[in-house]
């Protein structure tokens, strides 16, 4: 329930112009994944050619890209994920928004509504007669987690007729507050369609909101959710259920408060932080009571060795039933590393043969390095204080530090903004505890600006040079200088749980927003420029590893990067040790290392210029 309230949260938010200073949460006017995803797709695509399809013809989105599956769809221009819904009917779902197929919003944007998003099919052989009743099914969601489409918004089916080379609509459905998956199936009976080289595609049509003056809070709007698309033969008008019992919301952190924390840190209450099960959450989506069996395991990835593994055994589960299980976990993360560690949690489903596979697995990485997150990593929102008398007005995260620790830096991740309209000036500070809301202040470094971040999820590292020794409850956060909407990451699937915290008219008030600020404060030694480790290229972004997690092989995407001289590639261990150096290639090949994490670093006549991290993973 509590995510559904960010929801409407989002929706009225085309109504404040000119209201007094508050909380603010805002759609995306940028996608950060697809943003630094999309040449990779246009270059596996351009490898892949497709054959006309046959049916059945089947996706419930459940694979590990955030592109459509180049073998079913033409087009890439929906989100493939996990985290803009909390009612998917399997692991995965195909978002329709007012973005891009390069992540950005589309030029053609306006109040009046604009086609959006596309997914096209592969061609297919519908060379059939009526007779044998084809039949298109799937499940839609006006919002999910994202801002819902008005009434004046819509979602579309549109088929294509080969022999006239024309599409035509077929279905439509027009924007509402109902958070519901909704299943729709279509007979397919007409000649001009019962044709080989038949295609079918999903449009949207959006429209930004009118209200909005300030640049920097025009977001992403009108999302729609579809899951389970199915167009089969010998079907009905009853046929929108699926023999599959299968695995539905992500898995998350196993530690008690944090998605991410240092490992010494954990260390020192690790009976305390440790969590005592796993919540998995499963889904029948047959008519039938079914029985499956969960199993999990941990493997630590550094150590390239399996940690742990049970079974929570073999259970019934009624017909169109959820489950959230609880599954008790009687183990500590614990390896020889000294300074950070990586878990791979891994929860299965054993179900019946005839059961779709790709939906029965889920895989989560712990971390343990030199921060503390309570975000995944994935934004899905922006955060600010806006309105009348927002100047001077202060947001803080609570964090608790086990140790006496110092904090070297704060990331933030903040998002693109439209003109780039957030890219103002800020505070950066640090507090103490005041009985549970920020106190003193401890650190404060002015006039800093707005900065998209090229790492990982678009986190920026704000280096404190001097350090702030931290012991026990502290705060990071910003003091803004203007009253423009900043434009924080926000992510709406990790709760705060009373953590957030603004200030405003001259006191501290609990955040009412229920997800988190994407905002993680670094600890430990202090961050050196000579260090593979925490070097901050400001052009890193030009280069990028995929895919990632490998397996046998790496690709380099070197963008912009100007090569010259003598140019190599260094991959190392976390500890800094050589493991391969070979001359600069788009190809490497990493089939001798063994499970785990590591860096690659371009050198250029022996200076490195640009790096990345990347798993190897079977």
């Amino acid at each position: 329930m509590y995510k559904r309230i960010i929801l409407y949260g989002i929706f009225l938010n085309g109504c404040l112009v000119n209201t007094f200073a508050q909380e603010i949460i805002t759609g995306l006017q940028s996608n950060y994944r697809i943003k630094h995803n999309t040449e990779k797709f246009k270059e596996i695509r351009g490898l892949t050619s497709a054959d006309t399809l046959v049916l059945p013809f089947f996706d419930d989105f459940s694979g590990h890209s955030i592109f459509p599956d180049i073998k079913k769809w033409t087009d890439n221009y929906v989100f493939i994920n996990n985290t803009y819904s909390d009612q998917q009917i399997t692991a995965g779902i195909a978002t329709f928004d007012a973005l891009d197929n390069t992540g950005k919003m589309y030029d053609q944007a306006s109040t009046s509504g604009f086609e959006a998003d596309h997914l096209t099919s592969q061609p297919i052989n519908l060379n059939y007669s009526s007779s044998d009743n084809i039949w298109l099914s799937f499940f839609y969601q006006a919002g999910g987690l994202g801002d819902p489409p008005e009434a004046n918004d819509s979602l579309t089916l549109q088929f294509f007729a080969p022999l006239e080379q024309k599409w035509y609509s077929i279905w439509k459905v027009r924007g509402s507050l109902d958070q519901r998956f909704k299943p729709a199936i279509i007979r397919i009976n007409e000649d001009r369609f019962l044709q080989n080289g038949f295609q079918f595609r999903f449009v949207n049509y959006a429209s930004i909101s009118p209200s909005l003056t300030d640049p920097s809070m025009v977001g992403n709007c009108d999302i729609w959710n579809v899951d389970y698309v199915l167009l089969d033969k010998n079907r009905n008008a009853a046929d929108t259920t699926f023999p599959d019992v299968a695995l539905t919301l992500p898995l998350r952190s196993l530690l008690k408060s944090y998605e991410a924390m240092p490992w010494k840190q954990f260390r020192q209450v690790y009976l305390q932080e440790m969590g005592s099960s796993i919540l998995v959450h499963y889904r029948n989506n047959d008519t039938l009571t079914r029985n499956i069996t969960r199993n999990f395991e941990i493997w630590d990835i550094y150590k390239n060795s399996q940690a742990y593994s049970f079974s929570a055994g073999a259970t019934n589960i009624g017909p169109l039933t959820n489950v959230d299980y609880n599954a008790n976990l009687v183990y500590t993360f614990n390896t020889s590393n000294n300074d950070s560690a990586l878990f791979r949690i891994k929860a299965s489903l054993k179900t019946d043969n005839f059961d779709p596979k790709d939906n029965d697995t889920l895989i989560y990485y712990q971390v343990f390095k030199n921060y503390f997150a309570f975000d995944d990593g994935t934004s899905e929102g922006g955060y600010g204080i806006n309105g009348l008398g927002s100047r001077n007005a202060m947001v803080a995260y609570k964090f608790t530090s086990f140790m006496q620790d110092t904090v070297r830096a704060i990331q933030i991740c903040f998002n693109d903004s439209y003109q780039h309209a957030n890219q103002r000036e800020f505070d950066l500070v640090v507090w103490d505890d005041n009985n549970g809301i920020p106190g003193n202040m401890l650190y404060t470094r002015e006039d800093v600006i707005v900065e998209l971040g090229n790492g990982v999820n678009g986190f920026y590292t704000y280096t404190l040079p001097e350090g702030v020794v931290v012991n026990g409850v502290f705060y990071v956060g910003w003091k803004q200088r203007s009253e423009s909407f900043l434009n924080a990451g926000y992510d709406v699937n990790t709760p705060n749980a009373g953590r957030q915290f603004y200030w405003l008219n001259g006191e501290w008030s609990q955040s009412q927003k229920p997800g988190s600020i994407m905002i993680r404060p670094v600890v430990g030694s202090p961050l050196t420029i000579t260090s593979v480790h925490d070097t901050y290229y400001k052009k890193k972004n030009i280069m990028t590893i995929w895919p990632n997690p490998a397996r046998d092989y790496i690709n380099i995407e070197k963008g912009e990067l100007q090569l010259s001289g003598s140019t190599d590639i260094i991959i190392t261990d976390l500890n800094g040790h050589e493991l391969i150096k070979v001359a600069y290639s788009d190809k490497v090949d990493i089939s001798s290392l063994h499970d785990g994490m590591y860096f690659l670093v371009i050198n250029i006549n022996g200076t490195p210029v640009g790096y990345d991290r990347f798993i190897k993973s079977r």
